[in-house]
């Protein structure tokens, strides 16, 4: 049997990247054309994760995704601009992205359409949720996981547990 000790009372923390555009209750100033995302961040204590199932965590991201309001950005913009912008790579932060409706997958340079319009390999920290074709034509999404070597056996069974399959998603691994 695996295991993996993290400390119950580390704090850790999803933050998804979230785009504003369009989001009603949120409007961007006239001309304005750059970045328009935020990032609100799912905080709690390692031991909740893994005391609680998925939907937990699910309940956690959502919370914090409904939070953000125009007020709320501004707010966290002034204490950005007082305080510094804190660090998206501290230990036990992890960054995941829903990119699949942003159309890279239609984008074409003259060569035709992309075969694969993602991220070129996992990174530590950070995973998109971006759309796939395989060589059957059949489409889904993908998610590349940049995990420790440590510990990707034991995802790789909790994966298993959670579809209720004998063999989950093709999983690719690689050491770090």
């Amino acid at each position: 049997m695996l295991t993996f000790a993290v400390d119950p009372d580390e704090v850790v923390r999803i933050s998804c990247l979230t785009n504003m555009r369009g989001k009603r209750g949120f409007e961007l100033p006239p001309g304005y054309y750059g970045n328009a995302f935020v990032a609100p961040a799912s905080i709690t204590k390692a031991g909740m994760l893994c005391k609680n199932p998925l939907e937990f965590a699910i309940r956690l991201v959502k919370k914090a995704k409904a939070e953000m309001s125009q007020e709320y950005i501004k707010s966290v913009a002034d204490l950005m601009v007082i305080k510094g912008r804190p660090l998206i790579t501290q230990p036990g932060n992890y960054i995941v992205s829903d990119v699949t409706r942003a159309g890279f997958g239609e984008v074409d340079f003259g060569w035709g359409k992309p075969v694969y319009s993602g991220p070129a390999r996992a990174i530590s920290i950070i995973s998109l949720c971006v759309r796939f074709r395989n060589s059957k034509g059949e489409e889904g999404n993908v998610i590349p996981i940049c995990l420790p070597s440590t510990v990707m056996e034991r995802f790789e069974q909790e994966l298993k547990k959670m579809t209720k399959e004998e063999e989950p998603v093709r999983l690719i691994t690689s050491k770090l």
